[in-house]
């Protein structure tokens, strides 16, 4: 039993220095890469253009050189910048992505991790403090009121800490506050720190996850020989659902309900800066009072990170799904399997120093015969023209056109005969039912728009007619309307 524990004890610890987490730390080079790297990529800087990269990284490498940390255990890499982050890519600390229209590095879940490691590490003493084990202490039971399914147990619990904060309450009413000391305060922030130390790594490790599945996804898609609309509607779903398709995305999805809302990124903005401004924090020193500033900003870029990683994948995986053609892919598939097996072939057959006959000209397909000539696609004649007479209208089921637009005619007869001035709405109002249709009070508008109006404080309310004989009142502010004999003369 105990040599079964001790292998697998043994094979965890394997598998976990073959991280590039760990292999990052205990590399030759690995204080020069945790240097670089927390240089050029900040809370504020999570993704650097590759130029800018390659350019302060080579200023880095100068300014070391320069000052002789180049012998024994302070040894730096050889190469150029743009080499070592080749390499450092190759290893699993950079990921090179597009971000609008330039290239940029980003940081890897575990280059994150491995920073994280020797900020806590280099910051100084770790305390088993009263504020962490308060922490551990709240966890466990929040998990276990969590888990309780007891109703009566629940309950209990409640009124438990209710009466606890009844009694406080009537202690601060009573003026009993008792001050917290300065230091029990600074271990307080320094738990906070420790707390917030973890969250890029975990924000990367879940737009990491993401990015996974997404590629997951589209070689599952290529290798799909289902019928085309079941692959429609399964990668559709996943690419709507992207946030539920990992254990990570799952988790992330939970606390976002938490973190997502900018109101309370706000608030935990406003609360730090003002927890700055207390005398306690001149116990910590400059780089923790920057931490302790910078953890709004940090929640911040590491939700944007998942969210735009969820974006791209839904992205992507829709896009995939909507130009999905499965025997374009297989013939794809099976043409680049030619091409390699030709490939593998020629290098055994051939030496290293063989010529090879370039292709000057892709192969003519064999189409057979062209037409050379087509009938005239002129018609043979000009269609009859278009009659305005109403009585040589034809219909296939019903007469219609009174579902069609405003009677113009009709109206601008009507509106001549009312005066040089007249209230918009009587005029609907008295109006015979053909030309009292809701379409007929937009034609009225129209024209008093065109003539010359005016608008009043008050409100006409009228009912207009449909053809199938339904009303429908509108209001509208009252209106004035000209005709157009005084528009004209004016």
């Amino acid at each position: 039993m105990g040599s079964a524990r001790a292998e697998a004890a043994y094979l965890r610890a394997l598998a976990a220095f073959r991280t590039p987490t760990l292999d990052l730390l205990h590399g030759r080079y690995a204080p020069f890469v945790v240097a670089a790297l927390s240089i050029v990529f900040t809370v504020d800087r999570p993704a650097v253009e590759i130029s800018d990269a390659h350019a302060e990284i080579a200023e880095i490498l100068d300014e070391l050189r320069a000052t002789g940390y180049d012998d024994g255990e302070r040894a730096l890499p050889v190469g150029s910048a743009r080499e070592i982050c080749r390499y450092w890519v190759r290893v699993g600390w950079l990921v090179p992505q597009i971000d609008g229209d330039v290239e940029v590095y980003r940081l890897t879940a575990h280059a994150v991790g491995a920073l994280e490691i020797t900020g806590r590490t280099a910051g100084g003493r770790t305390r088993v403090s009263n504020s962490r084990v308060r922490t551990l202490l709240e966890a466990v039971e929040r998990l276990s009121d969590h888990a309780e399914t007891d109703p009566v147990e629940r309950r209990a619990r409640l009124l438990r800490e209710r009466a606890a904060l009844d009694a406080e309450i009537a202690r601060l009413e009573d003026g009993l506050a008792d001050p917290v000391d300065d230091e029990q305060l600074l271990e307080e922030a320094e738990n906070v720190l420790h707390l917030a130390r973890e969250l890029p790594a975990d924000f990367t490790r879940v737009a990491e996850s993401i990015k996974a599945m997404q590629r997951d996804v589209v070689a599952d898609l290529r290798r799909d020989v289902r019928p085309t609309g079941e692959v429609l509607r399964e990668y559709l779903q996943r690419g709507q659902h992207v946030m539920q398709s990992t254990v990570e995305g799952r988790a992330f999805a939970g606390a976002l309900r938490l973190i997502g809302d900018p109101e309370r990124i706000d608030s935990l903005t406003e609360q730090l800066h003002s927890l700055l401004a207390k005398p306690f924090t001149r116990l910590l020193d400059d780089e923790q009072r920057r931490e302790l500033d910078a953890i709004g900003r940090r929640v911040e870029l590491g939700v944007e990170e998942v969210l735009t990683a969820q974006r791209r994948a839904s992205r992507v995986i829709t896009g995939q799904v909507r130009t999905h053609d499965p025997i374009r892919d297989r013939q794809v598939d099976d043409l680049l399997r030619d091409v390699m097996s030709g490939l593998q072939a020629w290098t055994r057959s051939s030496s290293p120093d063989a010529p090879v006959e370039p292709l000057r000209s892709l192969p003519m397909a064999d189409i057979g015969h062209l037409r050379q000539s087509v009938s005239d696609i002129r018609p043979p004649g000009a269609p009859a023209p278009l009659t305005a007479s109403d009585e040589e209208a034809e219909f296939a089921d019903a007469d219609t056109r009174a579902w069609g637009g405003p009677r113009y005619a009709e109206l601008e007869a009507y509106v001549a005969g009312l005066g040089d001035r007249f209230d918009l709405g009587d005029a609907f109002r008295a109006q015979g039912g053909d030309t009292r249709r809701p379409v007929d009070l937009v034609g009225l508008l129209e024209i008093a728009h065109r003539n010359g109006m005016s608008e009043g404080d008050e409100v006409s309310v009228v009912e207009a007619l449909r053809p199938d004989g339904t009303t429908r009142r509108f209001a509208f502010a009252a209106v004035t309307a000209r005709t157009a004999k005084e528009h004209d003369h004016d």
